[in-house]
């Protein structure tokens, strides 16, 4: 049977590795707009952006229900992502 070719192909590993632990706090942590987060995809939750993103730095432009939506620039290119509170971090 043929392998799958998904988003987490080869990445499962380095991913699960580097988990920080979380705790109650961080799993409901609020930010406000325009404030500079830190991409953290935590794999154990849904709603994981793509490993791609990982460790970029982006600005919350607006709220989405419990998620926030996160301006990134990749390369020449101004990115959207839709991402909940569980795979950011306060950018240092």
């Amino acid at each position: 049977m043929r392998r799958s070719l998904g988003k987490m192909s080869k990445r499962s590993r380095s991913l699960g590795h580097a988990a920080r632990k979380l705790t109650v706090p961080g799993l409901i942590s609020s930010f406000k707009v325009g404030q500079a987060v830190c991409i953290d995809p935590q794999s154990k939750y849904s709603g994981m952006p793509h490993p791609r993103y990982r460790g970029r730095t982006g600005i919350i432009t607006e709220t989405r229900g419990k998620a926030y939506v996160v301006k990134i620039n990749d390369y020449n290119a101004v990115k959207s992502l839709i991402i909940p509170p569980v795979h950011l971090r306060i950018a240092n």
